[in-house]
């Protein structure tokens, strides 16, 4: 029995077949007067990139829990060091405890050393953490600083691995952040223009700020009548009291 060997040919180039299929439930939608369901994404965006003396780093400050924003104003760029700062996507507990940990661990480190910490050295310790933990920790972070070797910038994902990068970055909405960085970054930038580059200075807003008095409750004496008084005289008895060293040699 013969048999037949067809070669297809291979067409290159993009197709538009979900692009015509989309277009056709949404006509049938209207025509059936039905609305389609509205696509929802919520989630974060971080960024960072270094100029010419340092490193920016950018978050976003809403902080999402489902379809149900639960804090407006929420940092999202946690302190390491006096040199490193990081910025956390995913789980907000784990970004929390992940870079409390990490920055505790880096402070001991220094005191040991005796020296500021490297970017490098935090780094790694944030690598091995989370590789420890096989993507268990849903922290994905943008690891910033400045050390004896000039600016770094660094990309940690959640299962432990890294890249160091000029600009990075990570959460949902990095596709289109990463479009704008492409676009616009410039090896050798000043620091105005990788800000404009990041985003906009946000205003620190300190939350349950104590405000000032309106009123004065001190009262002069004499304003309100005193009815009765009395004295009652107490009989104490002085006590002194000596401590002494013990001779221990």
């Amino acid at each position: 029995m013969a048999s037949s060997r067809v070669r297809l040919s291979t067409v290159g180039g993009f197709i538009f077949e979900n692009c015509k299929r989309n277009a056709f439930l949404e006509e049938r939608a209207n025509d059936v007067c039905c609305n389609l369901p509205i696509p929802r994404k919520t989630g974060t965006t971080i960024c960072g990139v270094v100029y010419k003396d340092g490193v920016v780093l950018g978050a976003d400050t809403r902080a999402t829990e489902g379809m149900v924003v639960a804090d407006k104003n929420c940092s999202k760029i946690h302190y390491i060091s006096p040199n490193i700062y990081c910025c956390g996507a995913g789980t907000a507990a784990d970004t929390e405890i992940t870079t409390q940990i990490i920055s505790s661990n880096l402070e001991l480190h220094a005191l040991s050393t005796g020296r500021r910490p490297r970017v490098a050295t935090a780094n790694r310790m944030f690598k091995q953490m989370l590789f420890r933990y096989q993507g268990y920790i849903g922290a994905a972070l943008v690891l910033g600083g400045v050390d004896c070797n000039g600016p770094h910038l660094y990309s940690i994902y959640p299962h432990g691995s890294t890249d160091k990068l000029p600009y990075v970055t990570m959460g949902s909405g990095s596709l289109a952040a990463m479009a704008v960085f492409e676009d616009r970054y410039k090896p050798g930038m000043g620091e105005e223009d990788a800000k404009l580059l990041v985003d906009y200075i946000r205003p620190h807003d300190e939350a349950n700020k104590k405000g000032s008095r309106t009123g004065d409750y001190k009262y002069k004496r004499g304003t309100t009548s005193v009815l009765t008084k009395m004295v009652v005289p107490f009989n104490l008895e002085v006590m002194e009291e000596n401590v002494q060293t013990m001779d221990t040699s």
